[in-house]
């Protein structure tokens, strides 16, 4: 194992981790009892994959330095800097709001985030799947198959706002405006990916590009919804700097454990 190998590893179960925990926000709240049923159920699979990806981290790192390792200690033990995961998935449900304002939940913002997020899934996965590392393309290979109901859902959804009432159009539009500029993330160059693609371990994120612009202007245009035109703006929540949302999110995630530090359940 390398440094490069186990930082990716975690990329990947940390983008799993927090959009799963944001997309549980819905629990209890969906706006139908279907969906609040459908987002459990993605939450459940994105969880689980961090877990996995967590689990198999660990193995590695207590290979590697015999550190006792868990799946718990990335979750739960880790800072806001440490975590990797992209800008986009640990935005709130809110919409363009600035800092802390508070508003309820935008089912939009929910459903163009999933859809852009899982969109780039349909094809890291499939990369993944032919990994030198036999755990995780055993990983992925599962993941694939949940992932293809996430972009279905996703995509079904976006199809029903964006050609459906004025409201649901604009809102819908006001979404992918919002978060598009946060796409540039997931495709910028990126040492760390570099590094486990020329060992065969990862993939470039910018390799795929296109082919995720292609499925993804594909749906919006089914979707009568366009596509804002690029801005040189990139977050850098794989480099650990995070938006202000990031340590209310760990915070609530982290709480029990932290309160009971040891607890066995």
């Amino acid at each position: 194992m390398t440094e490069q190998h186990l930082a990716y590893i975690l990329r990947l179960a940390d983008n799993a981790l927090i959009l799963g925990q944001r997309n549980s926000e819905w629990c209890g709240h969906g706006p139908a009892l279907e969906e609040d049923i459908a987002l459990s159920n993605i939450s459940l699979d994105l969880i689980g994959q961090a877990r996995l990806l967590y689990a198999h981290a660990a193995s590695l790192e207590t290979a590697a330095s015999g550190a006792a390792r868990t799946e718990d200690h990335y979750a739960y033990w880790r800072t806001e800097r440490e975590f990797a995961n992209y800008t986009l998935v640990e935005l709130p449900h809110y919409g363009p709001l600035a800092g802390t304002a508070h508003a309820e939940k935008d089912y939009a913002v929910t459903i163009v985030r999933n859809f852009l997020y899982a969109t780039l899934m349909s094809h890291l996965w499939p990369a993944l799947e032919q990994s030198s590392d036999a755990q995780l393309a055993a990983i992925a290979a599962k993941s694939i198959k949940e992932n293809l109901y996430h972009v279905h859902h996703a995509a079904d959804w976006l199809v029903r706002m964006g050609d459906g009432t004025e409201e649901s159009h604009r809102r819908a539009q006001r979404a992918l405006d919002y978060l598009t500029p946060y796409t540039n993330e997931l495709f910028s160059v990126d040492p760390l990916e570099d590094s486990v693609a020329q060992a065969g371990i990862g993939a470039r994120n910018g390799e795929l590009k296109a082919a995720w612009l292609a499925d993804v202007e594909a749906t919006l245009e089914e979707a009568t919804l366009s596509l804002p035109a690029p801005g040189g703006y990139t977050s850098t929540g794989k480099l650990g700097i995070h938006s202000e949302h990031m340590g209310f999110l760990l915070a609530e995630l982290q709480s029990v454990a932290r309160q009971y530090p040891g607890a066995q359940w």
